[in-house]
């Protein structure tokens, strides 16, 4: 069923046509625009950008919808750095930034160019969150941890409202989970069926109720959805697993990892797989495109204009 409450937006994929893409996408009415990050993808290469840079642009081009970074790959970062170009989008965009954050490593290269070991992933995220907080917070930040230490560092200006940007943290994994409930304000998961997702939707309730965040109004459920519109199921299926055996490598069919985890088919079988996500309780659903760049007008296109309608009707 229809749910105002929804909110839908797109992945800002193709670096050349951020601007344009964003301001497409503010113009058909998405709530929210993503973008997401490698330094660099080597197995198999393909492009890449950086989530903040891409944000600050599609900040530039538009004056309405939220910028969710999906993700920031947080270890990748010296987390100062990383949360002043965080505060600097946010007050730029008049408080419209939601920070997503992972550990990533699907693509251990870019690891080892930035020097910076696999197995800190986790311990390096935790960290930058616990920085950014500090200096968010006031002048004057201090943090003593296990890899960053500075006294007396003020952030000026400061972000656009106190305590700066939510942040979302990423993943699919408990330990995803668990950070999220410990330090977010958000969940952004990714590669989950509708069923996937209201198990552990629920298990970060329970979490969270354990931890004695009870009161969700201040906590986000979102999810990445790979997504490929066509005619008909069978040839946007046809395109998504192009798209996927292009980006990935997987030793089973691509067709049956599209029919899982994929948005297919035109905008009316793509509003009933939405609509069990928004039962499953998702509530911003981020449209991230399995297809060639030079489809992407026609994919937001799509959506804005067959699918919102019908979410929204």
């Amino acid at each position: 069923m229809p749910d105002n409450d929804l909110k839908i937006g797109v992945n800002l994929s193709d670096v050349a046509d951020t601007a344009r893409h964003a301001k497409q996408s503010e113009d058909y009415g998405f709530d929210f625009v993503g973008a997401g990050e490698h330094i660099m993808r080597d197995d198999p290469i393909g492009p890449t950008q950086v989530a903040l840079s891409a944000l600050a642009v599609a900040a530039g081009a538009t004056e309405r919808v939220s910028l969710l970074s999906s993700i920031v790959i947080a270890p990748l970062h010296h987390p100062v750095l990383l949360a002043k170009e965080a505060a600097v989008v946010d007050l730029a965009s008049g408080g419209r930034l939601i920070l997503g954050i992972g550990v990533a490593g699907e693509f251990p290269a870019e690891f080892e160019a930035m020097d910076i070991p696999l197995n800190q992933r986790g311990t390096r995220t935790d960290e930058t969150i616990e920085v950014a907080r500090a200096i968010w917070a006031g002048p004057d930040a201090s943090h003593h941890g296990r890899r960053f230490n500075f006294d007396g560092f003020t952030l000026s200006p400061p972000t656009h409202s106190p305590g700066g940007p939510p942040i979302w943290v990423g993943g699919r994994g408990e330990p995803a989970m668990e950070r999220a409930v410990r330090a977010g304000n958000g969940w952004l998961p990714y590669l989950f069926t509708p069923s996937q997702y209201a198990r552990d939707a629920g298990k970060v309730r329970e979490m969270l109720e354990k931890a004695g965040r009870g009161d969700e109004a201040d906590f986000g459920y979102g999810l990445h959805l790979m997504t490929a519109f066509g005619s008909s199921h069978e040839e946007a299926l046809a395109t998504a697993a192009k798209g996927l055996s292009d980006a990935y490598r997987y030793s089973g069919s691509y067709e049956n990892l599209a029919e899982r985890y994929v948005l297919l088919g035109p905008p009316e079988e793509a509003a009933e797989r939405i609509n069990e996500f928004r039962e499953a309780g998702a509530g911003h659903i981020l449209l991230s495109w399995v297809t060639p760049f030079d489809q992407i007008d026609d994919q937001i296109a799509t959506a804005g204009e067959g699918l919102l309608p019908l979410l929204r009707g």
